[in-house]
């Protein structure tokens, strides 16, 4: 066993959006929720006309949208002149539509949809047909059990699983790697880690079996394979290039999944609900 500290806790309340760092977060069965607010992660998802889920692999421009809940509302906004409209407020207790089928992945699931004036602010920042959905709390999408087991997790609007935890030393290993070629460093927003662990030797994570804090009991049980998202500036530009997955390819590669990794999904197996506080120590506990 060991010990690390949470040094962040992020929830990213629209798919595909950006994140909100937040202080303190409920560790619950389908991912980090906001103490204050509700808003839980990946509860919103953007559809296409189809009502299949589009992220920043379709539109990299979202991830210039900024999504923040407080007051009761769900506020996006876009930067100046982007959307050419005003940050658009989605009450959070308001009445529902009813609820349709939606897809994300393979998995066929319900979403309330929030209505024309989300659809079209989405649809103008995008330049394409959208929509926003909010998942449908009365059913559940479980996680795969090849991995998940009989934990019984499931998850929103997440790929697959409703945490990713990623070390501090695993960016900072990759970013020396990248500093070697003369590349600029990366920051830890592109891979939309929930929890960040700081402590950890690099990608000790690789090995972890669980992790405790709080109460909290989180196992994790998949290496995360990283996509285009990771290429994608989260900051300012949207913009799409080559690295990290380069660099990653040449010591990350997982052949049995199919892709370069970096973090670990995990779910929850003890402690549901409990509050995590950034700055916690985390007891690990390894594989080995």
């Amino acid at each position: 066993m060991n010990e690390a500290r949470l040094a962040a806790l992020n929830i990213y309340p629209v798919k595909g959006c950006r994140g909100i760092a937040l202080p303190e977060a409920e560790a619950a069965i389908t991912g980090l929720c906001a103490s204050a607010s509700g808003a839980a992660d990946r509860e919103w998802m953007v559809v296409d006309a189809d009502a299949c889920f589009v992220t920043q692999r379709q539109f990299p421009r979202l991830a210039l949208v900024d999504a923040a809940a407080d007051g009761g509302t769900l506020r996006l906004s876009a930067p100046q002149g982007g959307s050419g409209v005003a940050p658009l407020a989605i009450p959070l207790a308001r009445a529902r539509t009813a609820a349709g089928q939606v897809q994300v992945w393979d998995s066929r699931v319900r979403g309330h949809d929030e209505g024309d004036t989300a659809a079209a602010w989405l649809t103008q920042f995008l330049g394409a047909e959208v929509r926003l959905v909010r998942f449908d709390r009365e059913m559940r999408r479980q996680c795969n059990p090849e991995f998940a087991g009989d934990s019984g997790a499931h998850t929103m609007f997440s790929d697959g699983y409703p945490f990713l935890v990623a070390g501090q030393a695993s960016l900072d290993d990759l970013n020396s790697r990248l500093s070697a070629r003369g590349a600029a460093a990366l920051p830890m927003n592109r891979f939309r880690p929930n929890i960040v662990l700081e402590g950890l030797d690099a990608f000790a994570e690789d090995h972890i079996d669980t992790i405790e804090a709080g109460g909290v009991i989180l196992r994790l049980v998949k290496p995360c394979v990283r996509c285009q998202v990771t290429t994608t500036d989260q900051e300012s530009t949207a913009a799409v290039g080559v690295e990290p997955l380069r660099t990653l390819g040449e010591y990350r590669m997982d052949e049995r999944l199919g892709g370069v990794t970096f973090g670990m999904n995990a779910v929850v197996i003890a402690g549901a609900a409990r509050t995590l506080v950034r700055g916690m120590s985390v007891r690990v506990e390894y594989r080995f």
